[in-house]
């Protein structure tokens, strides 16, 4: 019952963000915009504009919704169903991991911080689970309190990861604008695709920390005994 009363809202927000961003981007997949280019040429369009061609690649990649930016190899990476697509989910997309491409030329902080836990936050997440696990197992507080550490480090993570997102909307939104790749009318369409996707990115949050302090919520209990 605890268990439920702590996950299930965040539960039932997920699900509903997973709901919202498919129907929201098959949506306005369907709604083909003015300027008529596609995700792959809006992407190149803005990164000319900010001076970042020859030091960012687009390039396509494959899946759906698979769209991200490699920091590494400074590409932005488009998947099937927006790279040749000049839909306003597309436009709206590919300005989107565009928008990353400019926050790391810019140094922007919480990017910055992002990328520097990336490795510790790929240890915790694969070992706080199976730590706490067994902490639970044996009633061995001392493993529990360590995947509780170790699963923070996650819950940081996301909570890093929800201004970047949000950030990077905003950026795109103004660099389509700005440019003149979309009409005003068409605006308000590309806050919708782009709101849809940050909802899941809250909805991760909110389960993350949730599932934190149903962990903190045993461990205490647990401490009393």
């Amino acid at each position: 019952m605890a268990y439920l009363l702590f996950i299930l809202p965040a539960l039932l927000l997920s699900l509903y963000a997973q709901f919202k961003v498919q129907s929201t981007f098959n949506r306005y997949s369907q709604v083909r915009s003015v300027k008529g280019l596609t995700g792959a040429e809006v992407a190149s369009a803005i990164l000319r504009r900010n001076g970042m061609t020859g030091r960012v690649n687009v390039d396509a990649v494959k899946g759906s919704l698979s769209d991200h930016y490699d920091p590494v190899a400074r590409t932005v990476r488009l998947s099937e169903t927006v790279y040749g697509s000049n839909s306003i989910s597309a436009v709206g997309v590919a300005a989107h991991e565009v928008g990353h491409a400019i926050q790391h030329a810019e140094h922007y902080g919480p990017l910055e911080l992002r990328h520097r836990i990336v490795p510790v936050t790929n240890f915790a997440s694969s070992a706080s689970f199976p730590i706490l696990l067994i902490g639970f197992i044996f009633n061995s507080l001392d493993l529990i309190f360590i995947g509780i550490i170790l699963f923070s480090a996650v819950v940081l993570f996301h909570i890093v990861t929800l201004p970047v997102e949000l950030n990077a909307s905003r950026r795109a939104v103004v660099q389509l604008a700005d440019a003149g790749l979309v009409s005003s009318h068409e605006i308000p369409m590309v806050k919708k695709v782009l709101g849809a996707a940050a909802l899941t990115y809250l909805a991760a949050t909110l389960s993350a920390v949730a599932n934190l302090l149903y962990y903190i919520f045993i461990f205490m209990g647990a401490s009393d005994e």
